[in-house]
């Protein structure tokens, strides 16, 4: 397994200058929908990954010198990404449980819903 937080942690990491990456794994044309807005937001949308591998992925996510907040929509396809970089030997992943769509209903509905 691998390790998980919840939409309020997240949230509580977003208000501090904490290093690292909230990386979004949806597909732009999800982004164009709802998005956090923060400087620690990377996209990298699965399609990519699944074609590029790890190389699609910034060096500041491959240097693993940061924690790295993995997110989709509802929590599923991050989880999926959580595990295979797990697998790739990636530590300090943590897969962000319910989404976009959780953080929307329980942290901040201005991010927007589809």
């Amino acid at each position: 397994m691998f390790p998980e937080i919840t939409v309020t942690q997240l949230a509580e990491k977003l208000k501090t200058d904490e290093k690292f990456v909230l990386l979004d794994v949806r597909e732009l044309s999800e982004l164009a929908q709802a998005k956090i807005e923060d400087s620690r937001l990377e996209v990298t949308p699965t399609s990519r990954l699944a074609a590029e591998g790890p190389a699609a992925l910034s060096e500041t996510v491959r240097s693993q010198e940061i924690p790295v907040y993995i997110l989709c929509h509802h929590g599923t396809r991050s989880a999926q990404v959580t595990l295979w970089l797990a697998r790739q030997g990636y530590a300090n992943i943590f897969n962000v449980s319910g989404g976009i769509d959780e953080f929307a209903r329980r942290v901040d509905p201005s991010v927007g819903m589809y």
